[in-house]
């Protein structure tokens, strides 16, 4: 079995176990006051009971990653940009109560208004791909564009999956912020304003782009290291490069492998791969279909009856997949099951406790971002709604 080495630890990596604190990062810390215990057998009554006291005040979004048991609870599911414009479309609900991680929280917060709170009911619910570029490595790269004489040439895109401070940082630098699903279009953009992208901060969203839907090479791409001198590049790389890569990928989507795939095709006669972007290159171009969550939850209800599917994403997505399709075969990926660790710190014992706070008149883990840094954020963010249709 191909075991997925992670890159090696830094001072961020100890906030996913609520171990100190950056202002430049996504936050962890520990969860205030005394949660429900998890065998309580009447958190569904008590989560029901809060959520109607509350009523028309509260407004509750869940990440399609999140576990069933908070998803009942949701008004609304999507991935992460469509769950932060359903709060901003919500201006009448003082409190948005966010199951999800911490930089989705903060980009609702910026999206909503000063009125509404956005609450994250564990602060630990980081994000370890958000946690992988952090404002003081990506101001340093951008020195490194300024000596080496390419600043002016380079443009920085930030995929969604990063912190307010990254988004800001692309705001300030004329860049963009993308999804999954609009990539190729923010780049299409970014390549008419410059000659070069600095994609932050997933690699494999970044290289499966450039190279799978818009006709660059593996050889335009190069790999910025934030732990390594200049990023472990040359001036004669940097000067060639096309796409400037950072040194970051999701864990649960990073795991997957070629061999994931070659032994899930022999076990299951006809399957159909279907992986998210997130994904390692070799495993998206061996793949049958590619996209982003909202294209992998569309492509698996259209599917006809008796057909099978193995998919490469979060498991609690493919199992309420399996769950709500059982015409169809629908597995995960790899045969070693892997929750997202940080997703899953939101449970029903922190819903429980963050909604009855609010019937308490307690407002908990308010998640709130500066307003120089929410200002450029914004700019980047609404640059990607301004792209062209595509």
């Amino acid at each position: 079995m191909t075991v997925f080495a992670e890159p090696s630890p830094t001072a961020t990596a100890l906030l996913l176990l609520g171990r100190g604190s950056d202002a430049d990062s996504e936050r962890g810390v520990d969860c205030p006051g005394d949660l429900p215990a998890p065998s309580d057998p009447d958190l569904v009554a008590r989560a029901t009971a809060a959520k109607e006291a509350l009523g028309e005040r509260l407004f509750i979004l869940g990440h399609h990653y999140q576990r069933d048991e908070v998803i009942q609870f949701a008004d609304v599911t999507g991935d992460s940009f469509k769950l932060a414009r359903d709060a901003a479309a919500r201006p009448g609900a003082e409190f948005i109560v966010f199951c999800g991680v911490h930089f989705m929280a903060e980009s609702a917060d910026i999206l909503t208004t000063p009125e509404q709170r956005v609450i994250l009911p564990d602060l630990a619910a980081g994000c370890s791909m958000a946690d992988m570029a952090v404002l003081s490595q990506v101001e340093q790269a951008w020195e490194l564009f300024e000596a080496e004489g390419i600043a002016d040439q380079v443009v920085p895109v930030t995929y969604m999956n990063s912190s307010a401070a990254i988004k800001g940082f692309v705001g300030r630098h004329g860049g963009v912020v993308c999804t999954s699903s609009n990539a190729k279009r923010a780049l299409t953009w970014a390549f008419e304003q410059g000659q070069k992208v600095l994609f932050l901060p997933d690699q494999h969203l970044g290289r499966n782009t450039a190279v799978l839907e818009m006709g660059f090479t593996l050889d335009d791409c190069v790999l910025y290291d934030p732990h390594k001198r200049d990023g472990g590049l040359t001036s004669d790389q940097l000067a060639g490069a096309r796409m400037i890569l950072w040194r970051g990928h999701c864990s649960v989507h990073g795991r997957f492998s070629l061999d994931c795939v070659n032994e899930v095709r022999e076990r299951i006669p006809g399957v159909n791969v279907l992986v998210h972007p997130e994904c390692r290159h070799e495993v998206v171009t061996a793949a049958d279909y590619v996209g982003s969550t909202e294209y992998i939850i569309r492509t698996v209800e259209a599917a006809p009856a008796g057909s099978a599917w193995a998919i490469g994403t979060e498991l609690n997505l493919v199992r309420r997949l399996a769950n709500r399709h059982p015409d169809k075969t629908v597995s995960f990926l790899d045969r070693t099951v892997c929750y997202c660790s940080t997703m899953n710190r939101i449970d029903l014992p922190h819903l429980v406790w963050a909604l009855e706070e609010l019937v308490a008149g307690r407002v908990p883990n308010v998640i709130t971002v500066d307003p120089q840094t929410a200002h450029y954020a914004r700019v980047a963010l609404d640059q990607m709604l301004a792209l062209p249709a595509q």
